[in-house]
């Protein structure tokens, strides 16, 4: 079973910066409040920018979760 109830997931494995802070952003702003985003990405250094940037916005990190190889998922609760 799923630990979370995702509204929305974006995958941007494959894709370096910008673009999976870029598209995580994005969807965010299409989000209601209480909502969650999963992010699907393999690239190190979003794991570390995805979170401030989420943070910043005022929305809640939730886990970042190993899922493989230098692959993640990051849950996001929209504030």
């Amino acid at each position: 079973m799923a630990k979370y109830e995702v509204t929305k997931s974006v995958d941007v494995r494959g894709e370096v910066c910008p673009v999976p802070d870029v598209e995580t952003k994005r969807a965010l702003k299409k989000m209601k409040s209480g909502e969650i985003l999963e992010v699907w990405i393999d690239y190190a250094m979003s794991k570390e920018r995805i979170p401030e940037a989420v943070k910043s916005m005022g929305h809640e990190v939730l886990e970042i979760e190993e899922v493989g190889n230098s692959e993640w998922k990051i849950y996001i609760k929209v504030k």
